[in-house]
């Protein structure tokens, strides 16, 4: 049987264990370039307040442990180009989105103060060769990425058919995130957080059911489910640690029978968890408002720093 990780765990990691680095600083909104690549049949985009990473020993200590192999291989090809993450990067913004015969694809996007010219200087003393999409260049990066830049201060990467999708988004071929008034109505909400994420329905349906663990077996759950439309969540540093987790459903009903399912979960994980994990099951809380699910964990940095070590993080950071 899993222990209480299975709940919260699924929770913090659906942001941790996405590289989620954060800190304390006002965020910065998603550019309008980044915005115009993302396409409209979204299935999650998250994005980071990355400049402040340092402000934050938590932070730093958080990605030590929990940051992924792929966003190890992005900076280690920034570096490749001239462009040092610590330093130049302000933020990232990750996008998974379907494609009709290429199933999900993923991109990534960067701003901040690096150089295009310096950067397009280096790559040609390196006989590095852009290939030309439209009006677009690409150029080959470590680990089978390509980037472009989609302006003086912004890079688009990723594996070349999920860059050149991004490019026909830009270039009115494919329709954008703005058409998506669910998503880009829960981006609304939450993009003043230095770390946040929206999902749409699937996404939303295998967060919260992950989140329920064993417990998803023992309710009806399978009949709300289908009632999930959509969540975003939020994350950041300021204080101690703070998750937020919005899920939306059809009607004020769903969400009232959908926030005593979690906070059943709950008390079902409570019983076989740890004591450093029943810390978790503590600060965590569940309501209702209207037709939204609201989700909190807060905890201060002591506290944070020891379920870092516990079972719950091992569980969602491998």
């Amino acid at each position: 049987m899993k222990t209480a990780k299975a709940y919260l765990g699924s929770m913090l990691g659906a942001a941790m264990a996405a590289g989620l680095l954060m800190g304390t600083a006002s965020a910065i909104p998603l550019n309008s370039s980044a915005r115009a690549v993302v396409p409209a049949d979204l299935q999650q985009l998250i994005s980071v307040d990355y400049r402040t990473l340092k402000d934050s020993p938590t932070a730093m200590q958080l990605k030590q442990q929990v940051l992924p192999d792929n966003l190890k291989q992005f900076e280690g090809a920034l570096k490749g180009v001239g462009i040092d993450p610590d330093k130049d990067v302000d933020s990232l913004a990750f996008a998974a989105f379907r494609t009709p015969k290429q199933g999900i694809k993923q991109i990534g996007v960067a701003a901040g103060p690096f150089s295009m010219k310096a950067v397009v200087k280096k790559l040609t003393t390196m006989k590095i060769k852009g290939t030309k999409y439209r009006t677009s260049l690409y150029y080959p990066m470590d680990g089978g990425m390509v980037m472009c830049f989609l302006d003086e201060s912004t890079l688009l990467f990723g594996e070349s058919p999920a860059v050149k999708i991004a490019l026909d988004t830009r270039d009115g071929e494919v329709l954008g995130v703005d058409t998506n008034s669910a998503m880009s109505d829960m981006m609304s909400n939450v993009d003043s957080a230095p770390v946040w994420s929206i999902l749409d329905q699937q996404g939303t349906q295998n967060v919260i059911h992950s989140a329920m663990g064993d417990a998803a077996k023992i309710t009806d759950f399978d009949t709300i489910k289908k009632r999930l439309l959509g969540c975003s969540y939020t994350l950041s540093f300021s204080g101690g640690v703070n998750f937020d987790l919005t899920a939306l459903t059809s009607d004020s009903v769903s969400a009232a029978t959908l926030s005593s399912l979690l906070k059943g979960a709950l008390l079902f994980k409570k019983m076989s968890a740890t004591p450093v994990e029943k810390v978790a099951v503590d600060n965590s809380s569940v309501d209702s408002d209207g037709s939204n699910v609201r989700y909190h964990f807060k905890a201060n940095d002591t506290q944070f720093l020891s379920l870092m070590h516990s079972d719950l993080f091992a569980a969602v950071s491998h």
